[in-house]
């Protein structure tokens, strides 16, 4: 299987993750509003501090993103491109966020693709502080009551990235068992995920949010994305038994690769590793 060699000592602990309680709902990102402010809202009128949210057709602007990159300095495996700032309205055909907390303040990740008012189709990481909301539009949420993601130092990457800790319940109403993961590098994407759950006794699970990087990518459909350095947003995800019996990990993704090409597709099990990190939350459905 690919790998790309961390520029930090490997931890031993592949997958970080804590047990919390969920539920899903939707609701409407308010036009004139911080993209980061609006989901925060959405999230708070339901009673939760966090959790993670999927989109379709929604608009930005004025927009910041980046996309992947090369590591100029070598400390770091992979990095950023330089800020893009489209002018006009960006039209969003897809994404995946998670939202929780950097530096004791309200924060988010997301991965999406999008077509700028110039009609160039593009993707990438969204900027929480040079995003706003330039037209309503709605998302499909899923909350977590027990854990938030918090961005720390990640020694293995040399970045601050998201992952679950325990976190004081706000006493949201929730209806399902939920738990939040973080995946680290160099770790098949599916197969980890059948391993989490065969572990603990989980026969079907959905997956909601779902942003990360994988080490290019290999689809069922017969794609391939050779570049390395990807931000890849999950579009819809189930792990659940085969005609086998044996658990699988279905996979439907959207990326972007450093050198702008964009692909989508279901995720071939066993071949795609995690490049730098993998958020997501499993709502165990039995």
């Amino acid at each position: 299987m690919r790998s790309i060699k961390q520029p930090g000592a490997r931890v031993p602990e592949r997958i970080q993750w804590v047990e919390a309680r969920g539920r899903a709902f939707s609701f409407t990102l308010q036009a004139g509003l911080p993209l980061l402010e609006a989901a925060g809202r959405g999230f708070a009128a339901e009673g939760f501090a966090g959790g993670v949210l999927n989109f379709s057709q929604g608009a930005l602007g004025p927009f910041g993103y980046v996309m992947p990159a090369l590591s100029k300095t070598g400390e770091n495996a992979a990095f950023y491109s330089d800020t893009y700032r489209p002018a006009g309205v960006t039209r969003t055909r897809l994404g995946s966020m998670t939202l929780g907390s950097r530096d004791g303040a309200p924060f988010f990740h997301c991965h999406g693709l999008w077509t700028e008012a110039n009609g160039k189709a593009s993707g990438g990481h969204m900027l929480p502080d040079e995003t706003d909301i330039a037209e309503p539009f709605e998302v499909q949420a899923f909350g977590i009551d027990g854990a938030m993601f918090t961005a720390e130092p990640d020694p293995e990457t040399n970045f601050k990235l998201f992952g679950p800790i325990a976190f004081a319940s706000s006493g949201a109403r929730t209806t399902s068992r939920a738990l939040a993961l973080r995946l680290r590098p160099n770790q098949d994407f599916a197969g980890s995920l059948e391993a989490f759950c065969r572990e603990r006794g989980i026969a079907r699970a959905k997956i909601h949010g779902g942003v990360g990087s994988t080490i290019g990518a290999r689809f069922t459909h017969g794609g391939v994305t050779e570049p390395f350095a990807t931000e890849l947003a999950i579009t819809a995800g189930t792990i659940a038994p085969a005609a086998s019996g044996v658990l699988e990990a279905a996979l439907d993704v959207a990326l972007i690769d450093y050198t702008g090409g964009i692909a989508e597709g279901r995720l071939i099990r066993g071949d795609n590793p995690v490049l730098m990190t993998m958020e997501l939350v499993l709502e165990v459905l039995g």
